[in-house]
């Protein structure tokens, strides 16, 4: 894949859909345009949002196979989440992000006993063992890392996740380098790293549950001018991109010199 960049769909309550729908389509032909991949989120921090396989298809924009990322979490009812993965199939996109998902009261949470599984819960690890039995070589899936969390246990989970058929990981945001990548490496697959693009470090710091020292203020593209050095191997994913202002030094910071 490519190096991403995060577009939301509009949310199911927005006020001006039409309006919303129009700066999705903008940003998400934008972001092909430049060079990068797209990373459509599911219902991101439990909050309605539209489903890719909706608007994409209502929108008609186009979905290059090795361009485009779905993320799956596992609030969904089986019908529902089937409906996702046939849409997906059918228009063409080849890779998916599975996680467990934020969750929501308004949300319906899939049961085990809907994809045939005799566990407590379903996780990531029962959701891709589901999608690679039921749609077979229509997908790669990818997990996600979060180094925030106690290290012995994050990488158990990989282990499993890994042995369920994960094909790629994605970290949670890094800050300029974090000896937790080098624990990755063990498991020889491809690690994205992501880079928050957005200024108010307070915010990242509520998406992860843990504070973050902050002595002098955060610069989003110095950061990721860290990474890219720390890192040059590592794909980037890009969240909260500022579109008028941060795609051209982005694109310079990672070197994407090359024409669409």
């Amino acid at each position: 894949m490519d190096n991403l960049v995060e577009v939301l769909t509009p949310k199911q309550d927005s006020e001006d859909l039409d309006k919303d729908l129009e700066t999705f389509a903008t940003r998400y032909q934008r972001a092909l345009d430049e060079g990068f991949g797209l990373s459509l989120p599911d219902n991101p921090m439990g909050r309605l949002h539209f489903q890719c396989t909706e608007v994409l298809p209502e929108l008609g924009l186009p979905v290059p196979a090795d361009r485009v990322l779905l993320h799956l979490n596992t609030f969904h009812t089986k019908e529902h989440l089937d409906g996702i993965l046939k849409t997906a199939r059918e228009i063409g996109i080849k890779y998916i992000l599975v996680v467990s998902g934020d969750g929501s009261e308004r949300l319906p949470k899939l049961r085990p006993e809907d994809i045939g599984m005799n566990v407590n819960s379903v996780t990531s690890v029962e959701l891709i063992q589901y999608i690679n039995a039921s749609y077979p070589g229509a997908f790669t899936l990818g997990v996600a890392f979060n180094p925030y969390e106690p290290m012995d246990h994050e990488l158990h989970k990989m282990e499993r996740k890994i042995a369920a058929g994960a094909k790629f990981i994605i970290t949670q945001p890094i800050i300029e380098r974090h000896h937790a990548i080098e624990e990755l490496r063990r498991f020889n697959t491809p690690v994205m790293l992501e880079a928050w693009m957005s200024k108010r470090i307070d915010l990242l710091a509520q998406c992860i549950g843990y504070d973050l020292p902050q002595t002098q203020p955060y610069d989003p593209l110095e950061n990721l001018r860290r990474l890219h050095t720390n890192y040059p191997e590592s794909k980037m994913y890009l969240a909260l991109v500022g579109f008028k202002t941060q795609i051209p030094e982005i694109k310079n910071i990672l070197g994407m010199t090359r024409p669409c």
